[in-house]
């Protein structure tokens, strides 16, 4: 039997192609936020909270796949988490001024699809099925 999961995400462009998506309105940390008190719940992480070279606070959007159902505090899992909050954290102070915010708006939310699909993808040859 495959594991279900599910997508975190604040990336509209993420929303529109997996309406079944928890789309929560925030920042990438907001989202990574979310994850921790998800993964205090019980449920684990599926892919890497700082998955690709955009170094946090470069982009606001972030999706992670997690386990649907809750079981048992996963501690690897809170690892990960607790260290990509250390590492968002780093760069807090570090605030970027496009040129074209609009246009570099929409590359970031590209750049966080396209992780998010190769994730998902994955998922087909795996144990684990996205609902």
């Amino acid at each position: 039997m495959r594991t279900k999961v599910f997508i975190l995400t604040n990336n509209p462009k993420a929303k529109k192609q997996y309406p079944e998506a928890r789309f929560m309105e925030g920042e990438f940390m907001d989202v990574i936020e979310a994850a921790r008190d998800l993964i205090h719940k019980g449920h684990k992480l599926i892919s890497h909270p700082l998955t690709g070279s955009v170094k946090p606070k470069e982009t606001k959007y972030k999706s992670i796949l997690m386990t649907a159902d809750a079981g048992m505090m996963d501690m690897q899992s809170l690892h990960l988490i607790e260290n990509a909050i250390t590492t968002t954290n780093k760069f807090k102070d570090k605030i970027h001024n496009w040129p074209d915010p609009e246009k570099i708006d929409d590359d970031f939310q590209t750049i966080d699809i396209s992780l998010l699909n190769a994730g998902v993808e994955g998922l087909n040859t795996s144990l684990y099925v996205l609902v």
